[in-house]
């Protein structure tokens, strides 16, 4: 009996601890939210509702030391940069021109070989009112020994109605004897010679016509056809490739 009541007093003992043990915590809860929440109501009361971004100062007292000043003389400074950039630009720019310079007079012909491309006729052999073809270069020449009535013929025509404007007495050195390259100014054929309505040289590609002084009179052909650098060495000896 005795066992019993012990028992049942151990029992209603640990039943009841925590309860009490809960109820103590509970109210510790409560307290500590009360308080928490007074502070939280205490501090929000104390923040405006409105903050102006010129309201906030920074300072900056100590950005000076990293702020560099003015120079007094800045307009002769500038001036004098933008002398000295000149200046380079001007050495650079002759720089350039002296390269170039020297670049093309190593590709430029030496003086034997501008030697090798001038050849020299004996006019000698050719009879009044022939012509004769020579290379040159790689390119053929129109040798003519002219007749009275051709020279007058291509002396009368007028300048002004040629497409390419040129007098008869500016392509030749001697009236009698016309020295032509014997390439068609359009697309690079060979005319023939002794045809055509102008009864100079015909080219059969595109049906250009040039007359006795090889000036274009009809056809695509946008020039006359060149007179190649050549002198007199003699009577009746010329040297084509060297005017001197």
């Amino acid at each position: 009996m005795m066992i019993t009541k012990r028992v049942a007093s151990s029992l209603s003992s640990s039943i009841v601890r925590p309860t009490l043990a809960s109820r103590s915590l509970s109210l510790f809860s409560r307290s500590f939210s009360t308080e928490t929440n007074n502070n939280l109501n205490t501090h929000t009361n104390k923040i405006p509702d409105a903050v102006r971004v010129d309201d906030i100062k920074f300072p900056t007292q100590h950005w000076d030391h990293y702020i560099k000043p003015k120079p007094e003389d800045e307009p002769e400074s500038r001036s004098f940069a933008y002398l000295v950039v000149g200046g380079a630009g001007v050495g650079i720019a002759a720089s350039a021109k002296n390269a170039v310079v020297t670049v093309l007079s190593a590709m430029a012909p030496a003086a034997d070989v501008l030697a090798v491309s001038s050849v020299e006729v004996d006019l000698s052999e050719i009879e009044e009112g022939t012509s004769v073809l020579v290379k040159w270069r790689g390119k053929p020449l129109f040798i003519r020994h002219r007749t009275a009535a051709e020279i007058d013929d291509a002396a009368s025509v007028d300048v002004g109605s040629l497409p390419d404007p040129q007098p008869d007495d500016a392509r030749v050195v001697k009236p009698e004897w016309l020295v032509l390259v014997g390439v068609c100014t359009h697309l690079g054929c060979i005319p023939i010679g002794g045809a055509g309505d102008f009864g100079g040289w015909f080219c059969p590609c595109h049906g250009s016509h040039y007359d006795i002084s090889g000036r274009i009179r009809k056809g695509p052909a946008p020039q006359n056809l060149q007179i190649p650098p050549y002198r007199f060495t003699a009577e009746k000896k010329i040297v084509v490739g060297d005017d001197e």
